[in-house]
């Protein structure tokens, strides 16, 4: 049977995910990258493959979130068997077109990223970020006024870079990976917190002294909190929550939760809205 490929309601998939791509679509069965709103300009996280041939099908999504989806001419319930093999077969070579461009990227960041760093120097305790949020540099560098931030993995590879600058605004190396990733702070001994945000992993390390991983966000924490009990299989671990109160869901403190349960870890939730940096830094002005 033959299908006429009707580009407008891939589209309208697109559109119905959550994700908006402007300009003609290319049914070529090759991958193109989109600029995804919310995101930094110039980025292009959203990509799509679209077969204009045989049976038309698609598939979609972005790297940034993860986020994926599919489509085809006609509704699943209605193809032949014969049909059903070919949407498969598209879609799975869709995916492997997707992760070998997902692997591209990650490595041409990777590279970036370490010419970035070695370029950097160390960054100074008077930051104005860090005066800011009242903690000392830990090995964090500077470039061209922002903090820079690694992201190793648990074998110390480094994948990206966070960027930090002056009135606290951040960002990622775009195309990095982040999943799994995480900024060391502290030798470890026999036990570790994991934090979002640098500055609160600092604020815990300077009140305590146990050395702390910052996850860089709380969608991050579970991932790397896995990493590290692979790693520490007998660590004793801490997830050290932001008590997002104000935000529904309170996903600061659900993530964290979430995470500690997965590995057995211990889970530890400022006494007030805020994160550890927020009550630390608060308290020491009090005292002060």
């Amino acid at each position: 049977m033959l299908f006429k490929l009707n580009t407008q309601a891939f589209r309208d998939a697109i559109d119905k995910s959550g994700l908006r791509v402007s300009g003609p679509l290319i049914a070529d069965g090759k991958l193109h990258r989109f600029y995804v709103e919310g995101d930094k300009s110039g980025s292009k996280n959203g990509w799509y493959v679209l077969y204009g041939d045989g049976l038309p099908a698609g598939s979609f999504g972005s790297w940034k979130t993860g986020q994926k989806g599919s489509w085809c001419a006609i509704d699943a319930k209605s193809l032949s068997p014969q049909e059903c093999a070919e949407f498969r077969r598209r879609m799975e070579q869709a995916r492997l077109t997707r992760e070998a461009e997902g692997r591209a990227r990650r490595q041409r960041a990777a590279e970036k990223a370490a010419a970035i760093f070695s370029a950097s120097k160390l960054a100074p305790d008077f930051h104005p970020y860090l005066v800011s949020k009242g903690v000392r540099s830990h090995g964090v560098r500077l470039y061209k006024k922002s903090l820079v931030i690694p992201l190793h993995d648990i074998s110390g590879e480094l994948h990206s870079l966070q960027f930090i600058d002056n009135d606290g605004d951040k960002y990622f190396l775009s195309g990095g990976r982040k999943k799994g990733c995480y900024f060391a702070i502290g030798m470890v001994t026999e036990s570790l917190c994991i934090a979002e945000g640098y500055a609160t992993a600092a604020s815990i390390y300077e009140a305590t002294g146990v050395p702390v991983a910052a996850a860089f966000d709380a969608g991050n924490l579970k991932a790397v909190a896995v990493a590290l009990r692979n790693k520490f299989p007998e660590m004793k671990i801490t997830l050290c929550a932001d008590n997002d109160a104000a935000t529904l869901g309170n996903p600061g403190l659900t993530k964290a939760r979430e995470a500690a349960a997965c590995i057995g870890a211990y889970l530890a939730i400022p006494p007030s809205a805020g994160d550890f940096n927020d009550f630390l830094h608060q308290n020491s002005h009090e005292q002060s």
